[in-house]
């Protein structure tokens, strides 16, 4: 199981950024919201989501994360220069540390990218599967790790504005501490 900090640290790709969090509550559930401000970056990162190929980090990108309390998954929004939504990825994960400072999580390797449109897809079923082959994560954490993820679908695709409206009150929340 690989730990994962909110604040990217050491991701060798962003050279400079600003990163601001702050803890809240939000229809009583505790939530860390982190915002990454990324400023120089070694070379911008494309990626395919859901048969299109979208740039996700770059100049002036922010990274919106959001850790709640009582959920296996976190979720990060990536916005472009001007504020545009370009994804929405869910991590799944079995543990969250709502420390500010160093806040981070348990990451259970499979996720759940959606772009705007609500569409979405399963990822990195392969690494998942390979974890448990080297014995980083129990079967019974895999299972869970599947089991969490088809929910975050099946919410999608029931109710995909409420994801958006979660990642909008989250945003601005953050917002105000910057």
């Amino acid at each position: 199981m690989k730990t994962k900090y909110l604040d990217k640290r050491g991701w060798r790709r962003i050279i400079q950024s600003n990163y601001y969090e702050t803890l809240t509550v939000i229809d009583d559930e505790k939530i860390l919201i982190g915002l990454i401000d990324i400023k120089k970056v070694r070379s911008p990162l494309v990626v395919p989501i859901v048969n299109k190929k979208v740039k996700v980090v770059d100049k002036n990108y922010r990274w919106l994360q959001i850790m709640p309390e009582k959920r296996s998954y976190s979720m990060t929004v990536m916005y472009d220069d001007q504020w545009n939504v370009l994804q929405y990825y869910f991590d799944v994960n079995k543990k969250h540390y709502l420390e500010p400072g160093k806040a981070r999580r348990k990451d259970l390797y499979l996720d759940v990218l959606a772009l705007p449109d609500g569409t979405f897809e399963l990822v990195d079923e392969e690494d998942l599967k390979r974890a448990k082959k080297h014995h980083k994560i129990s079967r019974q954490d895999g299972d869970e790790a599947y089991k969490t993820a088809h929910n975050i679908m099946n919410d999608l695709e029931k109710d995909f504005s409420r994801f958006e409206t979660f990642a909008e009150s989250c945003l601005s929340k953050i917002k105000k501490q910057v």
